[in-house]
């Protein structure tokens, strides 16, 4: 049950005493001892003293001070949230000995509060002006398991400070500025440690030493040359994107035989040759870089490769042959304009394949039966004939837009039965009778279409194939009149077919769910 702004008193079943206690004025008290309070100056005086959670959010409390909190000894979780908060006294929770999560977010503090007490588990001081962390700052929080100080404007930080942190399982320092960091980093149950979106050159090399349950190590977005040195070997994602790295070499990776996720795009790697990579990797992504060719001795167990927006001119029989797990294969935006027949067909679990953005003038040759996604946007198709489609009986998303494809007989998309999403617009469409047929066959499927504009013949230029009233009329004149002159028995075209084909406006980057 929630107080209203009258400030009537509570239930029976919630706040002990709620015959003596009132809600505060723009709050609301729930039964479960939770106040949360909105557009306020100051921490409510009369908060019920049983209160165990307090959320105060939007506000213009600027300082914190001991009174604020003196009178509720049994709080248990405090998230003050965009604020305004400048400046908290010290010892300002040094009373709250139940304590375990503090969150002060998006506010205006530049250094961490202190003395915390001992029983936080949960520390969260993202999106403040905390410009260092002192010696002191973390000092008797043994028991603390997360440390959030993302999106300040720390520069540096010495790997002792959290030393005291003795069970700490989670650090993320994203989004600040930091140029170094010194070590080791002695931290033995850390398990998550992100420090995407820094300055980073480079970490000493004993950095990673002492942290025997790291599992996962995020240095995205910084300015890294290499990866890093001594890598723990309990690792098991590993992200590197948006950094320098030019080489992956077999001793950074030979030891990490944990490892199921690697992502490493957006640097400058140009070849993978050599490289060892982990037997039991599942993700591999490799996009925005300098590559080539399709790297060699990729690891078999391999369900996501991404190898899009690189230099790769060929696709050959060899590059896929010992993926059997694959499911998704992204080689969308390089240069392949040779794509060898059966070159992906023994990837007996593939569902996706993006080849967009490529130098294509066909559909590749045998593809693998369980295909439920085939992009092939931005080439230089001309001609869809069955027989490169006719065995992908589960395909669901086809996209042929922004080819050369002027016509399309209506027997291949009777050959695709789960055809549910048909992108074909910009094509030079050749709006002659025959495509009309096609309306018919779309018509019963239902599918949701992009059928593009015509672009021959020059009357019909401009128009929408599918839905134009013009060509629809100019049509049923001409099989009414070959009709009635004997040479063909054809029937007229009704004037007013219900329209069930649905145009869809949503662009094809969407993920739709494939069954």
């Amino acid at each position: 049950m929630v107080c209203d702004l009258s400030a009537s008193p509570l239930p029976s079943a919630g706040i002990a005493k709620a015959s003596q206690e009132r809600c505060p004025r723009r709050c609301s008290c729930e039964a479960a001892r939770a106040v949360q309070c909105y557009r306020i100056t100051e921490v409510p005086r009369s908060t019920p003293a049983s209160t165990t959670r307090l959320y105060i959010s939007h506000s213009k409390v600027r300082h914190l001070q001991v009174s604020d909190f003196s009178r509720l000894p049994g709080l248990e979780e405090l998230i003050l949230f965009s604020s305004g908060t400048e400046a908290i006294a010290n010892n300002t929770f040094k009373a709250l000995s139940k304590l375990r999560t503090l969150e002060l977010l998006k506010n205006k503090l530049r250094s961490i509060p202190k003395p915390l007490p001992t029983s936080l588990e949960v520390l969260k001081l993202s999106d403040n002006l905390i410009n260092a962390i002192q010696p002191s700052d973390f000092e008797g929080l043994k028991k603390l398991q997360v440390l959030e100080i993302k999106n300040n404007i720390l520069t540096a930080f010495a790997a002792s400070l959290f030393s005291p942190l003795f069970n700490l399982q989670i650090i993320v320092l994203d989004g600040n500025s930091i140029e170094s960091g010194s070590g080791p980093l002695r931290l033995p149950r850390l398990k998550n440690l992100s420090l995407e979106n820094n300055k980073l050159h480079s970490l000493p090399g004993t950095f990673f030493a002492h942290l025997p349950y790291l599992q996962y190590l995020s240095l995205s977005g910084n300015l890294l040359n290499k990866v890093p040195h001594e890598l723990p070997r309990t690792l098991r994602i590993l992200k590197l994107e948006r950094n320098q790295v030019k080489h992956i070499r077999l001793r950074e990776m030979k030891h990490l035989e944990n490892l199921t996720d690697l992502v490493v795009s957006d640097n400058q790697i140009s070849s993978l040759d050599g490289v060892l990579l982990s037997s039991n990797l599942t993700t591999l992504d490799l996009s925005r870089n300098q590559l080539k060719s399709v790297p060699h001795r990729l690891p078999s167990k391999l369900q996501k490769l991404d190898l899009s927006s690189n230099q790769i001119q060929r696709v050959t029989l060899l590059d896929f042959q010992g993926l059997p797990d694959l499911k998704h294969l992204f080689l969308d935006n390089n240069a392949v304009s040779v794509f060898e027949d059966g070159a992906v067909q023994r990837c007996a679990h593939l569902t996706n394949l993006a080849l967009e953005q490529n130098l294509l003038t066909t559909i590749p040759m045998r593809l693998p039966d369980t295909l439920a996604r085939l992009d092939l946007k931005g080439n230089y198709i001309e001609e869809i004939g069955d027989l490169q489609l006719k065995h992908l009986k589960q395909l669901q998303v086809l996209n042929l837009r922004n080819n050369k494809i002027s016509a399309l007989d209506r027997k291949v998309l009777e050959c695709l039965p789960r055809l549910r999403h048909l992108y074909l617009d910009g094509n030079p469409w050749n709006c002659t009778c025959d495509l009309l047929k096609l309306k018919k066959l779309l018509t019963e499927k239902g599918m949701d279409v992009k059928s593009g504009q015509c672009a021959h013949p020059e009357e019909c230029q401009g128009e929408t194939w599918l839905s134009s009233r013009r060509i629809l009329q100019h049509c049923e004149q001409l099989y009414y009149y070959v009709g009635k002159k004997g040479k063909e028995d054809r029937r007229p075209v009704k004037g007013h077919v219900q329209e069930t084909v649905r145009a869809q406006v949503e662009d094809d980057e969407e993920d739709y769910e494939i069954d």
